[in-house]
């Protein structure tokens, strides 16, 4: 696993630590995904929370104060009540507190059976845990979903955020998206924030949750130290 940190820009402290797979000498995470398949699905989606959660617990996360946000597969969760057991049980073993994990939901797919994803969501809330909406306007993953499954943190996709100064209408888009999530009740996250200027203009948008190489590039096996725009 690399960790990547979610910035509060406001308070210059780090929100949370995204957990991103990586092979064991360091490959990026498309090399490993394009081994998933229907078969081993299941194990890689639970070899990675287990994986994740005992880094996480074995580099001291919880004292700095962040959240750790861990990836999901939908289509990996069969039975929301039963899959989280080995969560739960790797929380517990490594003493790492479960009320500080984030389940980002990650569907490159449409999603087919929406009951299924608004019980796993459901679950999730109530053992405690936040959901959050990733790549939010790629894809599948827009308003529709959003729609029906009301997450607690909604993360804007790269693409949005990508030269964002110069792209009037992009900017209209987002200062709407802050609206929406205020009224919804959700936190806010832009992704991909590289320059300066996109910072800048994200926060004179009200954004507050950035992640980005601006801040921080993903630290293999360990917790990056984070670069704030003066």
């Amino acid at each position: 696993m690399a960790f990547q940190p979610i910035v509060d820009v406001a308070s210059g402290t780090v929100y949370a630590y995204e957990a991103l797979v990586r092979g064991t000498k360091g490959e990026g995470a498309h090399t490993i995904l394009q081994q998933v398949t229907e078969e081993n699905r299941y194990q890689f989606d639970q070899n990675c929370r287990v994986k994740a959660i005992s880094l996480a617990a074995k580099l001291n996360l919880a004292a700095t104060g962040a959240l750790l946000s861990i990836n999901f597969m939908p289509g990996a969760v069969y039975s929301p009540s039963s899959c989280i057991q080995l969560t739960l049980e790797t929380s517990t073993r490594v003493g790492f507190p479960c009320n500080l994990l984030i389940f980002e939901i990650t569907e490159t797919e449409q999603v087919q059976d929406r009951a299924h994803l608004r019980g796993i969501v459901a679950e999730y809330r109530r053992l405690g845990f936040k959901v959050a909406l990733d790549d939010f306007g790629a894809g599948h993953s827009g308003l529709n979903l959003l729609a029906d499954f009301p997450t607690d943190i909604i993360k804007l996709d790269m693409e949005l955020t990508r030269d964002l100064p110069n792209r009037p209408t992009a900017l209209l888009i987002l200062k709407t998206m802050v609206r929406l999530a205020e009224e919804l009740g959700s936190e806010l996250v832009a992704e991909g924030v590289e320059t300066v200027e996109e910072f800048e203009a994200l926060k004179a948008c009200g954004v507050r949750l950035m992640q980005g190489y601006l801040f921080a590039r993903p630290g293999f096996e360990c917790l990056p130290d984070v670069l704030l725009p003066r």
